[in-house]
């Protein structure tokens, strides 16, 4: 069975990488697919995050990194991906996936799973990583390597 992990991963942190390798003890394959959101204001661009995305999972079996442009389930049907996985950390995370996840079955008949995320890492949000890392803030326990190195380096 095929499994999506959708997200912008602006930048990817530990609670993505949390849901990311519980998803793939699941699911034969999983693609963490990168979207673009045209409300956001990005830190990274989608090159640099792809290459963070893809070297963060590089020792998951099964998980490979893709592009997502457009609707998430004519990606869902153009790949063959069974069930989209989406990771929860709070209430509010909740009321917004399932309206999601209600339009998506709409649409397209997938399913879509919610995983909570690990308590250690339900804190975290790329959206509080970027303002934290834009203020000259430590960032590097709250994200992989590759990450906290290149947040390093726009520091500087």
């Amino acid at each position: 069975m095929r499994a999506i992990c959708p997200g912008s991963f602006d930048p990817v942190t530990h609670g993505h990488i949390d849901v990311i390798a519980r998803a793939a003890h699941l699911f034969d394959e999983v693609i963490v697919a990168l979207g673009r959101n045209s409300s956001k204001d990005y830190l990274f661009t989608v090159e640099e995050r792809v290459a963070m995305l893809t070297e963060a999972t590089a020792g998951m079996p099964g998980v490979r990194v893709g592009l997502l442009d457009g609707l998430l389930v004519d990606y869902c049907r153009d790949e063959g991906v069974d069930v989209i996985v989406k990771g929860l950390r709070f209430a509010g995370d909740f009321e917004f996936e399932v309206q999601m996840a209600q339009m998506n079955h709409a649409l397209s008949g997938i399913e879509t799973i919610m995983l909570p995320t690990s308590a250690r890492w339900a804190h975290l949000s790329s959206t509080i990583i970027r303002e934290v890392a834009k203020l000259g803030g430590d960032v590097a326990d709250f994200v992989p390597d590759a990450v906290a190195e290149r947040i390093r380096a726009m520091q500087a």
